[in-house]
């Protein structure tokens, strides 16, 4: 365990946020959101987990933040490479696609997206909490401004919605994408049992298709 130093200027605070962040990150890549522990992170970092606790109000905290980070890069992997050519049904497939496509490429993002409500808005302050929602409407403006450059045929409140229900159908699939070993097990035991294992995949992207077809004007798909 190294000495800690703590940070006297508001670039060297940004700067050990960062590298907390950064290895956070890390260590979400082989291992689920609920095996991270903050005590485990702070030996990673390289700190003391009060000392670690002086940059982050908890763990949740922590993981929030990177969410939030996570996202933005996200989006802006989106905004570069929507897709704007083709007929209606060809551009809503395609943005599906792309989003389903961008998500799958991001296991950490979906771990996090999945642990959202029920386990990291759990243990957080008023003022992580505000600053979280603030940025996860911003993210929700953002993507709203992917899907209508792509599908301008929707209605913005529509728009909205297809691009809140994108990270909620996400997060609930990523869900069933990792079962237990209990259900891994009980799913080779008995190959009927398969059908009910879900690809994340191939159901992102049927749904967000239905979802986006649905929401558009039925005068829009004639």
């Amino acid at each position: 365990m190294s000495h800690f130093r703590r940070a006297r200027s508001e670039e060297q605070r940004a700067e050990r946020r960062a590298a907390i962040l950064g290895v956070a990150a890390t260590m979400l890549a082989d291992r689920p959101v609920a095996d991270l522990s903050l005590n485990e992170l702070a030996r990673q970092v390289g700190l003391a987990k009060s000392n670690v606790l002086r940059y982050f109000d908890s763990r949740e905290a922590i993981l929030l933040e990177l969410l939030d980070a996570q996202s933005g890069e996200w989006l802006a992997t989106l905004e570069a490479a929507r897709p704007s050519r083709g007929g209606l049904p060809t551009r809503c497939r395609r943005l599906a696609e792309l989003i389903t496509a961008s998500l799958a490429e991001r296991p950490v993002l979906c771990d996090l997206i999945s642990a959202q409500t029920a386990v990291l808005e759990r243990n957080v302050s008023v003022d992580v909490a505000i600053r979280h929602k603030r940025s996860s409407l911003a993210n929700i403006k953002r993507l709203t401004e992917v899907v209508r450059s792509a599908v301008p045929e929707l209605a913005e409140p529509a728009a909205v919605k297809f691009a809140a229900a994108t990270l909620l159908t996400a997060g609930a699939l990523w869900t069933h994408q990792r079962p237990s070993e209990a259900m891994l097990a009980a799913y080779c035991a008995d190959p009927e049992l398969a059908a009910l294992r879900i690809d994340f995949h191939s159901a992102l992207g049927e749904l967000l298709t239905v979802i986006l077809t649905g929401l558009l004007d039925p005068t829009c798909q004639n």
